[in-house]
């Protein structure tokens, strides 16, 4: 099989973990080798539920049964698209707040982005430094990275930069900007939050010159920060929300969320501005309605920022230097790249799965899932203070 993987699968890095899966449950994922990993990752944020949660697997399984993709997204009325989008404009504090299904984060922020210039009549769209918003064309080109990009060009043109909590380059943002598009907390960049009432300071400059503020809640929405979006800690309402990735309880799955107002401009002049065959698929549909019902109704956000404490608590170690991010997104910022590669493998060897951050090399990534235990957590924290222990000692030596 490892053999088959290399050879006939496309390959995203050069060195993958490559771990020959048999089952995941829980916050578990079992090799073929009867090894079991302890998931501090979480699919990159997006198994909000951990593995194989029954009301998921339940929902996917009864939807299964009675029918999966019959059209294209938008013609047909199915009960878990009008559930979904029913569910998800509840929580967003505007009035008539209506969603776009889409199959992804990235296709979230492609159709986000053209939604803006729609309402606006603007071409320009202003991002981040450092950013990351996805890795189709439209969503590069709004991600700040230029060593990530560079090998793509020419992307869509009219994108501007400004630095993230750069209080004196929000006057960039003027009446030729069709949007303003951000992270809520820098992910690939290394988590880090906004300060200072940014937000609040940008949505003020976006209300004077009529631009839209759109933030990017892909890792930082569905309960991960110990709210439902991420931006309910930061005192701002953005006129338009990217989600996805732990929307679908590990399912593929995005959404662009705007008022009707606004949202109704794709479907005239022209008509099908915006379309999508399989966004809104119902079996995904469904894993997500389940996914959000039990996250909604349950002490799960709440019990991120205990979480959050507890791993703070736990990892206190002279090789760490910072742990940053909110909730159960976090990281652990060690000295080198190199150090954290080689924590990251020799845990993993320990049976705890930790990952990288895109631009970020130090950091240990620690988003597991939100119904990871106390007693998880502990244990997973326990194999990284020992681990680097052992590389302290070794420098010593």
């Amino acid at each position: 099989m490892k053999s088959d993987f290399f050879t006939y699968q496309a390959q995203t890095s050069p060195h993958p973990l490559a771990i020959e899966i048999s089952h995941a449950k829980g916050s578990y994922i079992y090799g073929s080798d009867g090894k079991k990993y302890l998931d501090f990752v979480a699919g990159v944020s997006a198994n909000s539920l951990g593995h194989h949660h029954p009301k998921v697997t339940e929902a996917i399984k009864n939807q299964l049964d009675a029918y999966t993709h019959v059209m294209v997204y938008g013609e047909f009325i199915q009960k878990p698209q009008v559930d979904l989008c029913k569910q998800l404009a509840a929580t967003f504090p505007i009035e008539n707040a209506a969603v776009y299904i889409t199959n992804s984060g990235t296709e979230a922020t492609e159709g986000a982005i053209k939604l803006a210039k729609r309402v606006t009549n603007r071409g320009e769209i202003i991002a981040a430094k450092q950013s990351y918003h996805g890795n189709t064309q439209g969503s590069m080109s709004v991600s700040g990275v230029e060593k990530q990009n560079r090998a793509f060009r020419p992307l869509i043109p009219g994108i501007r930069f400004i630095g993230f909590n750069e209080t004196a380059e929000i006057a960039q943002i003027t009446e030729q900007t069709a949007a303003v598009i951000l992270e809520t907390i820098q992910g690939g960049a290394g988590f880090i939050q906004p300060t200072n009432g940014y937000f609040t300071k940008v949505k003020k400059r976006c209300e004077e010159v009529g631009a839209l503020l759109i933030l990017d809640e892909i890792q930082t929405g569905v309960g991960r920060t110990g709210t439902f979006w991420g931006f309910e800690n930061y005192d701002v309402i953005p006129d338009m929300i990217i989600t996805g990735k732990g929307l679908g309880g590990g399912m593929p799955i995005g959404a662009f969320i705007a008022s009707y107002e606004h949202m109704s401009l794709l479907k005239n002049n022209p008509k099908l501005g915006h379309i999508s065959t399989f966004a809104g698929h119902p079996v995904i549909a469904a894993a997500a309605n389940a996914t959000l019902h039990e996250i909604l109704n349950s002490d799960l956000m709440k019990d991120c920022l205990r979480k959050e404490q507890l791993i703070r608590e736990k990892l206190q170690h002279p090789m760490i230097q910072e742990i940053r991010g909110k909730g159960l997104m976090l990281i652990a910022l060690l000295e080198t790249p190199e150090l954290a590669t080689n924590v990251i493998y020799k845990c993993l060897d320990r049976g705890l799965i930790l990952f990288f951050l895109l631009f970020e090399g130090r950091a240990l990534r620690i988003t597991p899932p939100l119904t990871i235990s106390d007693e998880e957590i502990e244990l997973g924290c326990e194999i990284i203070m020992n681990v680097l222990d052992e590389f302290q000692h070794s420098i010593k030596n």
